[in-house]
């Protein structure tokens, strides 16, 4: 039975870019049901509606099961096809991986609000908060830590793609977009990512979108 992954905009849904670069990145079959986000008409949430309660994307939809929620769907995924090798074989690099990940997903608020996810942007600084730099500054670290000490089998945060990747992946496109400096192995893990051809093919679908989200375009 196919998987059924239901996103939001390719162009700013972060949280929707997650999962399905780990569904692309591992090449897993799957479906996609793109609905737009924060628009005037109402069919557009109780679409969302009909699939999942919680009202927000992205979904993942296996037969009879349901899963909602980026890191939740990544962890699914890493059980159901476990020869994906979402999460690091080595004990110590799953811990560490899943930490990050749930660091990722809990974390970094001023980032998030200062720069957030528009591959329609021009590129462009911002004058970062110092609770933004010091988002950055740790993202860096995280990177710089993983790859040091388990990143030696490929260019990968853990080597080869995972899970781990797949929750940061926005940022790359936020430090990109807002021209935010970065050090020289941060952004050669940037153009890792970025040479992704699953990251790229996100990256064209959401450049072609149309949909527009005044708030975020403000910024």
């Amino acid at each position: 039975m196919t998987l059924t992954l239901v996103i939001g905009n390719k162009n700013y849904s972060s949280w929707s870019m997650r999962p399905w670069l780990a569904l692309r990145g591992c090449d897993i079959p799957f479906e996609e049901i793109v609905i737009p986000l924060y628009t005037a008409d109402p069919a557009d949430k109780a679409r969302i509606l009909e699939h999942s309660p919680a009202g927000k994307v992205p979904i993942l939809i296996d037969g009879d099961v349901t899963v909602w929620d980026s890191l939740s769907i990544i962890e699914y995924l890493a059980e159901r096809f476990p020869a994906a090798g979402l999460w690091p074989t080595d004990v110590a690099a799953r811990a560490l991986a899943r930490s990050v990940s749930a660091e990722m997903h809990s974390g970094f608020q001023a980032l998030r609000n200062e720069c957030p996810m528009n591959l329609h942007r021009e590129i462009r600084p911002v004058e970062l908060s110092a609770d933004a730099r010091a988002n950055v500054a740790r993202i860096e670290d995280i990177w710089r830590d993983c790859r040091a000490r388990f990143g030696a089998g490929g260019p990968f945060l853990f080597g080869r793609f995972s899970g781990a990747d797949a929750m940061f992946a926005p940022v790359v496109t936020r430090f990109q977009t807002f021209a935010v400096p970065v050090a020289a192995d941060t952004r050669a893990y940037m153009e890792t990512m970025m040479a992704m051809p699953a990251f790229a093919a996100w990256v064209k679908d959401g450049l072609a979108e149309t949909w527009i989200i005044d708030r975020v375009e403000r910024v």
